[in-house]
Protein backbone atom coordinates (compact mmCIF):
# COMPACT_ATOMS: atom_id res chain seq x y z
CA UNK A 1 0.00 0.00 0.00
CA UNK A 2 1.08 3.59 -1.07
CA UNK A 3 0.88 5.68 2.13
CA UNK A 4 1.10 9.80 2.38
CA UNK A 5 1.33 11.07 6.12
CA UNK A 6 0.53 14.65 5.97
CA UNK A 7 1.45 16.94 9.31
CA UNK A 8 -0.43 19.56 10.62
CA UNK A 9 1.42 22.34 8.63
CA UNK A 10 1.24 20.27 5.49
CA UNK A 11 -2.92 20.12 6.20
CA UNK A 12 -2.98 24.08 6.89
CA UNK A 13 -1.19 24.48 3.54
CA UNK A 14 -3.41 22.39 1.77
CA UNK A 15 -6.09 22.90 2.99
CA UNK A 16 -6.14 26.53 4.10
CA UNK A 17 -6.77 25.32 7.89
CA UNK A 18 -6.32 22.41 10.72
CA UNK A 19 -4.75 22.19 14.25
CA UNK A 20 -1.03 22.13 13.85
CA UNK A 21 -0.72 19.76 16.28
CA UNK A 22 -3.41 17.37 14.10
CA UNK A 23 -1.68 14.38 12.32
CA UNK A 24 -2.95 13.06 9.44
CA UNK A 25 -2.63 9.75 7.67
CA UNK A 26 -3.77 8.90 3.71
CA UNK A 27 -3.42 5.58 2.75
CA UNK A 28 -3.90 4.42 -1.13
CA UNK A 29 -4.83 0.95 -1.83
CA UNK A 30 -6.18 -1.45 -3.70
CA UNK A 31 -6.57 -4.95 -5.86
CA UNK A 32 -6.91 -6.07 -9.07
CA UNK A 33 -7.84 -9.39 -9.76
CA UNK A 34 -7.95 -10.57 -13.91
CA UNK A 35 -8.38 -14.21 -15.16
CA UNK A 36 -8.94 -16.46 -17.85
CA UNK A 37 -12.34 -18.53 -17.31
CA UNK A 38 -13.73 -21.39 -18.93
CA UNK A 39 -17.38 -21.92 -18.30
CA UNK A 40 -18.72 -25.28 -20.00
CA UNK A 41 -22.24 -24.35 -20.33
CA UNK A 42 -23.82 -20.49 -20.72
CA UNK A 43 -26.83 -20.33 -22.56
CA UNK A 44 -26.01 -23.22 -23.90
CA UNK A 45 -22.60 -23.24 -25.26
CA UNK A 46 -19.37 -23.28 -23.59
CA UNK A 47 -17.19 -20.33 -23.06
CA UNK A 48 -13.54 -19.20 -22.62
CA UNK A 49 -13.50 -15.43 -21.66
CA UNK A 50 -11.57 -12.72 -19.86
CA UNK A 51 -13.17 -11.94 -16.41
CA UNK A 52 -12.47 -8.94 -13.16
CA UNK A 53 -12.85 -10.10 -10.01
CA UNK A 54 -13.21 -13.62 -10.44
CA UNK A 55 -12.16 -14.42 -6.71
CA UNK A 56 -11.67 -10.72 -5.45
CA UNK A 57 -13.56 -7.61 -6.81
CA UNK A 58 -10.85 -5.49 -8.43
CA UNK A 59 -11.10 -1.69 -6.22
CA UNK A 60 -8.18 1.32 -5.13
CA UNK A 61 -9.69 3.39 -2.40
CA UNK A 62 -8.57 6.45 0.00
CA UNK A 63 -8.83 5.33 3.79
CA UNK A 64 -7.39 7.99 5.91
CA UNK A 65 -7.31 9.33 10.13
CA UNK A 66 -7.12 12.28 11.49
CA UNK A 67 -5.67 12.65 15.73
CA UNK A 68 -8.03 14.44 17.32
CA UNK A 69 -6.31 13.35 21.00
CA UNK A 70 -7.39 11.54 23.61
CA UNK A 71 -7.62 8.54 21.71
CA UNK A 72 -10.15 9.70 19.11
CA UNK A 73 -9.46 10.01 15.38
CA UNK A 74 -11.58 11.36 12.75
CA UNK A 75 -11.51 8.47 9.82
CA UNK A 76 -12.93 8.04 6.27
CA UNK A 77 -12.98 5.55 3.60
CA UNK A 78 -13.83 6.01 -0.54
CA UNK A 79 -13.75 3.22 -2.45
CA UNK A 80 -14.26 2.47 -5.89
CA UNK A 81 -14.85 -0.75 -7.60
CA UNK A 82 -13.97 -1.55 -11.43
CA UNK A 83 -13.60 -4.07 -13.69
CA UNK A 84 -10.07 -4.33 -15.15
CA UNK A 85 -11.08 -5.84 -18.35
CA UNK A 86 -12.94 -3.17 -19.42
CA UNK A 87 -11.93 -0.27 -17.36
CA UNK A 88 -15.81 0.58 -16.43
CA UNK A 89 -16.94 1.16 -13.18
CA UNK A 90 -18.83 -1.33 -11.48
CA UNK A 91 -21.64 -1.50 -8.53
CA UNK A 92 -24.11 0.14 -11.65
CA UNK A 93 -21.72 3.17 -12.05
CA UNK A 94 -20.98 4.26 -8.62
CA UNK A 95 -17.77 6.26 -8.06
CA UNK A 96 -17.18 4.64 -4.60
CA UNK A 97 -19.60 1.82 -5.04
CA UNK A 98 -17.95 -0.01 -2.86
CA UNK A 99 -17.57 2.19 0.56
CA UNK A 100 -17.85 5.49 1.32
CA UNK A 101 -17.75 6.90 4.85
CA UNK A 102 -16.92 9.16 7.49
CA UNK A 103 -17.32 9.45 11.01
CA UNK A 104 -15.48 8.92 14.44
CA UNK A 105 -13.59 6.07 16.75
CA UNK A 106 -12.28 5.99 19.71
CA UNK A 107 -9.46 3.60 20.82
CA UNK A 108 -12.27 2.75 24.01
CA UNK A 109 -16.09 2.98 22.91
CA UNK A 110 -15.78 2.05 19.12
CA UNK A 111 -16.27 3.82 15.74
CA UNK A 112 -19.62 5.23 14.49
CA UNK A 113 -19.57 6.30 10.21
CA UNK A 114 -22.17 7.18 8.14
CA UNK A 115 -22.49 6.97 4.31
CA UNK A 116 -22.17 3.84 2.04
CA UNK A 117 -21.29 0.57 3.79
CA UNK A 118 -20.98 -2.95 4.32
CA UNK A 119 -23.74 -4.75 6.38
CA UNK A 120 -22.69 -6.89 9.70
CA UNK A 121 -23.18 -10.46 8.12
CA UNK A 122 -20.35 -9.25 5.66
CA UNK A 123 -18.17 -7.87 8.38
CA UNK A 124 -18.87 -10.54 11.22
CA UNK A 125 -20.00 -13.70 9.15
CA UNK A 126 -18.25 -13.50 5.41
CA UNK A 127 -14.65 -13.98 7.09
CA UNK A 128 -15.97 -17.39 8.45
CA UNK A 129 -17.07 -18.13 4.51
CA UNK A 130 -14.79 -18.67 1.90
CA UNK A 131 -16.80 -16.87 -0.26
CA UNK A 132 -16.19 -14.10 1.62
CA UNK A 133 -12.64 -14.48 1.91
CA UNK A 134 -9.10 -14.08 -0.70
CA UNK A 135 -10.06 -18.17 -1.07
CA UNK A 136 -13.21 -18.58 -2.87
CA UNK A 137 -14.32 -15.52 -3.90
CA UNK A 138 -16.74 -14.30 -6.03
CA UNK A 139 -17.16 -17.97 -8.13
CA UNK A 140 -17.46 -19.82 -4.59
CA UNK A 141 -20.34 -17.99 -3.41
CA UNK A 142 -23.77 -19.72 -2.31
CA UNK A 143 -26.35 -19.51 -5.20
CA UNK A 144 -27.32 -15.69 -6.31
CA UNK A 145 -24.93 -15.02 -2.91
CA UNK A 146 -28.65 -14.82 -1.27
CA UNK A 147 -27.37 -14.12 2.11
CA UNK A 148 -24.90 -11.55 0.57
CA UNK A 149 -21.85 -13.32 2.20
CA UNK A 150 -19.82 -12.25 -1.08
CA UNK A 151 -20.82 -8.30 -0.43
CA UNK A 152 -23.17 -8.14 -4.07
CA UNK A 153 -24.83 -5.08 -2.51
CA UNK A 154 -24.28 -2.26 0.00
CA UNK A 155 -26.36 -0.31 2.24
CA UNK A 156 -27.28 3.24 1.25
CA UNK A 157 -28.08 6.28 4.04
CA UNK A 158 -26.19 3.91 6.88
CA UNK A 159 -25.18 5.04 10.31
CA UNK A 160 -22.97 1.97 12.01
CA UNK A 161 -21.41 1.42 15.04
CA UNK A 162 -18.39 -0.73 15.37
CA UNK A 163 -17.31 -2.34 19.10
CA UNK A 164 -13.52 -2.24 20.15
CA UNK A 165 -11.93 -5.87 20.77
CA UNK A 166 -13.08 -6.97 24.24
CA UNK A 167 -10.50 -10.05 24.94
CA UNK A 168 -11.78 -11.62 21.31
CA UNK A 169 -15.21 -10.29 21.61
CA UNK A 170 -16.44 -7.55 18.74
CA UNK A 171 -19.66 -6.42 18.11
CA UNK A 172 -21.58 -3.75 15.53
CA UNK A 173 -24.89 -2.48 13.98
CA UNK A 174 -26.09 -0.53 11.14
CA UNK A 175 -29.57 0.80 9.90
CA UNK A 176 -29.92 2.26 6.82
CA UNK A 177 -32.28 5.12 6.61
CA UNK A 178 -35.11 5.54 3.83
CA UNK A 179 -34.97 8.82 3.27
CA UNK A 180 -38.21 8.92 2.07
CA UNK A 181 -40.53 12.04 4.08
CA UNK A 182 -43.75 10.21 3.44
CA UNK A 183 -42.28 6.79 4.15
CA UNK A 184 -39.93 5.93 6.78
CA UNK A 185 -40.02 2.40 6.79
CA UNK A 186 -39.89 2.01 2.87
CA UNK A 187 -36.73 0.08 1.64
CA UNK A 188 -34.90 0.83 4.39
CA UNK A 189 -32.33 -1.87 6.53
CA UNK A 190 -30.64 -2.54 9.58
CA UNK A 191 -28.20 -5.66 10.74
CA UNK A 192 -26.16 -6.78 13.86
CA UNK A 193 -23.55 -9.05 14.51
CA UNK A 194 -20.88 -10.42 16.40
CA UNK A 195 -17.75 -12.52 16.43
CA UNK A 196 -15.56 -13.87 19.48
CA UNK A 197 -12.07 -15.48 18.27
CA UNK A 198 -10.43 -17.34 21.89
CA UNK A 199 -7.00 -18.39 20.49
CA UNK A 200 -7.44 -21.60 16.99
CA UNK A 201 -11.37 -20.85 17.37
CA UNK A 202 -13.04 -17.93 15.68
CA UNK A 203 -17.28 -17.58 16.16
CA UNK A 204 -19.60 -15.33 14.45
CA UNK A 205 -23.17 -14.65 13.79
CA UNK A 206 -24.93 -12.24 11.89
CA UNK A 207 -28.43 -10.98 10.92
CA UNK A 208 -29.74 -8.36 8.25
CA UNK A 209 -33.48 -7.38 7.07
CA UNK A 210 -34.20 -5.30 4.03
CA UNK A 211 -38.14 -3.76 4.57
CA UNK A 212 -39.54 -3.18 0.93
CA UNK A 213 -35.78 -3.81 -0.82
CA UNK A 214 -37.52 -3.39 -4.45
CA UNK A 215 -41.60 -3.78 -4.60
CA UNK A 216 -42.91 0.17 -5.13
CA UNK A 217 -39.88 1.19 -3.28
CA UNK A 218 -38.40 5.03 -3.11
CA UNK A 219 -34.95 4.30 -5.44
CA UNK A 220 -33.22 6.82 -3.20
CA UNK A 221 -33.39 4.24 0.43
CA UNK A 222 -31.21 2.14 1.78
CA UNK A 223 -30.66 -0.75 -1.00
CA UNK A 224 -30.53 0.27 -4.61
CA UNK A 225 -30.99 -1.49 -7.64
CA UNK A 226 -27.68 -3.87 -7.19
CA UNK A 227 -30.08 -5.70 -4.45
CA UNK A 228 -30.11 -9.47 -4.95
CA UNK A 229 -34.01 -9.57 -4.93
CA UNK A 230 -36.81 -7.83 -5.69
CA UNK A 231 -39.17 -8.30 -2.53
CA UNK A 232 -41.24 -6.44 0.26
CA UNK A 233 -39.24 -7.97 3.08
CA UNK A 234 -35.47 -10.12 2.87
CA UNK A 235 -34.49 -11.42 6.40
CA UNK A 236 -31.37 -13.09 5.73
CA UNK A 237 -29.52 -14.52 9.53
CA UNK A 238 -26.98 -16.94 10.32
CA UNK A 239 -23.88 -18.24 12.15
CA UNK A 240 -20.35 -19.85 11.59
CA UNK A 241 -17.38 -20.99 13.38
CA UNK A 242 -14.09 -21.91 12.11
CA UNK A 243 -11.11 -23.66 13.59
CA UNK A 244 -6.80 -23.42 13.46
CA UNK A 245 -4.68 -26.31 13.91
CA UNK A 246 -1.06 -26.14 12.45
CA UNK A 247 -1.56 -24.64 8.93
CA UNK A 248 -4.41 -25.80 8.26
CA UNK A 249 -8.32 -24.37 9.31
CA UNK A 250 -11.76 -26.01 8.99
CA UNK A 251 -15.19 -24.34 9.28
CA UNK A 252 -18.64 -24.52 8.83
CA UNK A 253 -21.08 -21.68 8.29
CA UNK A 254 -25.13 -21.77 8.29
CA UNK A 255 -27.27 -18.92 6.80
CA UNK A 256 -31.12 -18.67 5.72
CA UNK A 257 -32.53 -16.13 3.87
CA UNK A 258 -36.31 -15.44 3.70
CA UNK A 259 -38.11 -13.38 1.32
CA UNK A 260 -41.64 -11.73 1.16
CA UNK A 261 -43.72 -10.25 -1.80
CA UNK A 262 -40.88 -11.78 -3.86
CA UNK A 263 -41.16 -11.04 -7.31
CA UNK A 264 -37.69 -11.87 -8.98
CA UNK A 265 -34.20 -12.61 -8.51
CA UNK A 266 -32.00 -9.52 -10.04
CA UNK A 267 -29.29 -9.94 -12.59
CA UNK A 268 -27.26 -7.41 -11.32
CA UNK A 269 -25.67 -8.60 -8.07
CA UNK A 270 -25.44 -12.44 -8.66
CA UNK A 271 -24.06 -11.32 -12.26
CA UNK A 272 -25.69 -13.57 -14.68
CA UNK A 273 -27.47 -12.52 -17.96
CA UNK A 274 -31.11 -13.80 -17.29
CA UNK A 275 -32.48 -12.93 -13.41
CA UNK A 276 -35.98 -15.13 -12.38
CA UNK A 277 -39.14 -14.14 -12.02
CA UNK A 278 -41.39 -15.34 -9.52
CA UNK A 279 -44.92 -15.25 -8.79
CA UNK A 280 -45.02 -12.38 -5.72
CA UNK A 281 -45.24 -15.16 -2.74
CA UNK A 282 -42.29 -16.46 -0.11
CA UNK A 283 -39.03 -17.78 -1.19
CA UNK A 284 -36.34 -18.89 1.24
CA UNK A 285 -32.75 -20.43 1.24
CA UNK A 286 -31.23 -22.30 3.33
CA UNK A 287 -27.31 -22.51 2.95
CA UNK A 288 -25.01 -25.09 4.70
CA UNK A 289 -21.32 -24.78 4.34
CA UNK A 290 -18.25 -26.79 5.10
CA UNK A 291 -14.62 -25.32 4.30
CA UNK A 292 -10.94 -25.89 4.51
CA UNK A 293 -7.93 -24.11 4.03
CA UNK A 294 -4.16 -25.07 3.95
CA UNK A 295 -0.75 -23.72 4.22
CA UNK A 296 1.56 -26.34 2.29
CA UNK A 297 3.91 -23.54 2.38
CA UNK A 298 4.61 -19.95 3.65
CA UNK A 299 3.42 -19.03 -0.32
CA UNK A 300 1.60 -21.82 -1.41
CA UNK A 301 -1.87 -22.41 -0.03
CA UNK A 302 -4.97 -25.05 -0.89
CA UNK A 303 -8.65 -24.37 -0.16
CA UNK A 304 -12.08 -26.42 -1.06
CA UNK A 305 -15.69 -25.74 0.32
CA UNK A 306 -18.91 -27.89 -0.31
CA UNK A 307 -21.69 -25.73 0.20
CA UNK A 308 -25.78 -27.41 -0.16
CA UNK A 309 -28.24 -25.24 -0.97
CA UNK A 310 -31.98 -26.16 -0.02
CA UNK A 311 -34.60 -23.24 -1.49
CA UNK A 312 -38.14 -22.80 -1.94
CA UNK A 313 -38.96 -20.86 -4.93
CA UNK A 314 -42.49 -20.79 -6.54
CA UNK A 315 -43.69 -24.13 -5.88
CA UNK A 316 -40.67 -26.29 -5.94
CA UNK A 317 -37.76 -26.97 -4.27
CA UNK A 318 -34.30 -26.97 -6.10
CA UNK A 319 -31.51 -28.25 -4.24
CA UNK A 320 -28.00 -26.95 -4.78
CA UNK A 321 -25.04 -28.77 -4.70
CA UNK A 322 -21.25 -26.73 -5.50
CA UNK A 323 -18.20 -27.60 -4.93
CA UNK A 324 -15.15 -25.29 -5.45
CA UNK A 325 -11.64 -25.63 -5.31
CA UNK A 326 -8.78 -23.36 -5.24
CA UNK A 327 -4.88 -23.21 -5.44
CA UNK A 328 -3.07 -19.95 -4.97
CA UNK A 329 0.75 -19.18 -5.04
CA UNK A 330 2.51 -15.73 -3.87
CA UNK A 331 5.25 -14.86 -6.39
CA UNK A 332 5.34 -11.44 -3.63
CA UNK A 333 3.95 -10.25 -0.71
CA UNK A 334 1.69 -8.21 -2.98
CA UNK A 335 0.88 -10.27 -6.42
CA UNK A 336 0.06 -13.85 -6.33
CA UNK A 337 -1.44 -16.55 -9.20
CA UNK A 338 -4.42 -18.82 -8.58
CA UNK A 339 -6.14 -21.65 -10.19
CA UNK A 340 -10.02 -22.27 -8.92
CA UNK A 341 -12.46 -24.58 -10.18
CA UNK A 342 -16.28 -24.09 -9.30
CA UNK A 343 -19.00 -27.51 -9.96
CA UNK A 344 -22.75 -26.73 -9.68
CA UNK A 345 -25.42 -29.15 -9.43
CA UNK A 346 -29.29 -28.33 -9.42
CA UNK A 347 -31.74 -30.91 -8.67
CA UNK A 348 -35.66 -31.24 -8.05
CA UNK A 349 -36.37 -27.88 -9.93
CA UNK A 350 -39.76 -29.33 -11.87
CA UNK A 351 -41.20 -27.05 -14.74
CA UNK A 352 -39.55 -23.81 -12.99
CA UNK A 353 -36.65 -22.97 -15.54
CA UNK A 354 -34.37 -23.06 -12.97
CA UNK A 355 -30.59 -23.91 -14.05
CA UNK A 356 -27.40 -23.92 -12.72
CA UNK A 357 -25.89 -20.49 -12.03
CA UNK A 358 -22.68 -19.91 -10.81
CA UNK A 359 -22.40 -16.69 -9.21
CA UNK A 360 -20.46 -14.30 -11.37
CA UNK A 361 -21.67 -15.61 -14.30
CA UNK A 362 -24.35 -15.92 -17.41
CA UNK A 363 -26.74 -18.95 -16.19
CA UNK A 364 -26.27 -22.54 -17.41
CA UNK A 365 -29.35 -23.88 -19.79
CA UNK A 366 -29.27 -27.29 -17.85
CA UNK A 367 -28.84 -28.50 -14.31
CA UNK A 368 -25.01 -28.82 -13.92
CA UNK A 369 -22.47 -25.97 -14.70
CA UNK A 370 -18.33 -25.98 -14.43
CA UNK A 371 -16.03 -22.97 -14.36
CA UNK A 372 -12.60 -23.23 -14.13
CA UNK A 373 -10.61 -19.33 -13.85
CA UNK A 374 -6.50 -18.68 -14.00
CA UNK A 375 -5.77 -15.75 -12.86
CA UNK A 376 -3.57 -13.21 -11.10
CA UNK A 377 -4.05 -10.77 -8.21
CA UNK A 378 -2.07 -7.63 -7.15
CA UNK A 379 -2.59 -5.91 -4.22
CA UNK A 380 -1.08 -1.88 -3.66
Amino acid sequence: MKKLVLSGLSLAVLGGAGAAHAQSTVTLYGLIDAGITYTSNQGGAHNVQETSGAVNGSRWGLRGSEDLGGGLKAIFTLENGFSVATGKLGQNGLEFGRQAFVGLSSDQYGAVTLGRQYDSVVDYLAPLALTGTGSGGTQAAHPFDNDNLDNSFRINNSIKYSSVNYGGFKFGTLYGFSNDAGGFATNRAYSAGASYNYGPLNVAAGYLELNKAGTSYNSSGAVTSDATFTAGTQRTYGAGLNYAFGPAKVGFVFTQTHLYNASSIGASASGTSSGLTLTGGGASFTNYEVNGRYNITPAWSLSAAYTFTDAHLDGVSPKYNQFSLQTAYALSKRTDVYLMGVYQHVSDTGDSGITADINGLSTSSTDSQVAATIGIRHRF
